[in-house]
């Protein structure tokens, strides 16, 4: 069956990240399949200069193709918003370009823009509740070729959290771990209570919790084992977030009340409080940073996401105890 091309100017609109990321990659891959050759220029929004656009979806004198991304499009400037939007009305056969935008007053002229162009619109919904979290996990391991018991599917939405990525990323290493056709709440608990295998979520906790030497065996190993520097970007970043969370906490809240008031299970809370020890604001607000800053590099920024992400954990392991 022949690849079909994707349209000329897509709009990815919505701020649930990781379905963003993927819609993204799916529009890229879509194109690569058409043309393998075809040349890939990732783009942050607030970084793209006036004419940037004009120049690489100029036509080429040996007719190659090439694929435009440019992500947090809200931070586009001004300029450089009227110049896609009167692009969009005419765009390149020999270019793919795809916006990620997540939605909301920022930027909404562009969104605005494009749409009326009659730009191909992929609108990503934000995962609000239980139910469809549910749904998205037995969607992940339909990904796999797998299916998940619906006990299974609560108990690892118990275990996890609601983060979509802490989610994939444990459907996914499941799905490896474990042989069974159709998951089940087993399967959940082995893999819970400790595995050989190396998650986002170890690396993140040990880096919290200060210890550096383990933090960087765990990260090289996860990296060794396939686990993509994007996912462990997000586990670290989680982590520091679920630490801000308790720490901004009324103090007069309490178990269950807590739990519901940051949208955590109550053992996931216990679990943080003891890794805010040695913790201050300063210490925090680096490490944050430091993350954002490896985000950015492993979206394309940086050369090396493995040195990136040691660098990322170094900080983050420096700035407890508020060296």
């Amino acid at each position: 069956m022949a690849a079909t091309d994707p349209a000329p100017v897509t709009l990815v609109l919505g701020d649930e990240e990781l379905l963003a990321e993927r819609a993204v990659s799916g529009v890229v891959a879509a194109a690569r399949a058409v043309d393998p050759s075809a040349e890939v220029h990732d783009l942050v929004g607030g970084k793209v200069t006036t004419g940037e656009l004009t120049q690489l979806t100029s036509p080429s004198l040996f007719g190659d193709r090439s694929v435009v991304v440019i992500r947090n499009a809200q931070d586009l400037p001004k300029d450089v918003i009227t110049e896609i939007v009167t692009y969009a009305k005419q765009p390149s056969d020999d270019t793919v370009l795809v916006l990620a935008h997540p939605g909301g007053v920022k930027g909404k002229a562009l969104v605005d823009g494009v749409k009326k162009a009659k730009a191909a619109v992929i609108t990503v919904s934000k995962v609000t509740k239980a139910g469809e979290r549910l749904d998205f996990i037995k969607g992940e391991f339909r990904r796999a070729g797998r299916g998940i018991a619906p006990d299974a599917a609560q108990a690892l939405l118990d275990a996890v959290g609601n983060d979509l990525r802490e989610l994939a990323a444990a459907c996914s290493q499941l799905a490896f771990d474990t042989d069974d056709k159709t998951i089940g709440t087993a399967s959940v608990a082995r893999y819970h209570k400790g595995r050989a295998e190396v998650s986002g979520f170890n690396v993140a906790d040990s880096a919290i919790e200060g210890r550096l030497a383990e933090a960087l065996e765990q990260l090289r190993w996860a990296l060794g084992t396939g686990v993509a520097p994007v996912l462990l970007v997000s586990a670290l970043a989680n982590g520091l977030r679920s630490l801000a969370k308790v720490a901004g906490a009324p103090r007069n809240a309490r178990g269950a009340q807590l739990a519901g008031q940051l949208g955590m299970p109550p053992w996931k809370v216990d679990r943080v409080k003891r890794q805010l020890n040695g913790w201050g604001p300063d210490g925090l607000s680096r490490a944050i940073q430091a993350v954002a800053d490896a985000d950015e590099q492993v979206k394309g920024g940086g050369a090396d996401p493995a040195y990136a992400l040691e660098h990322t954990v170094q900080v983050i392991v420096a700035s407890r105890n508020g060296r």
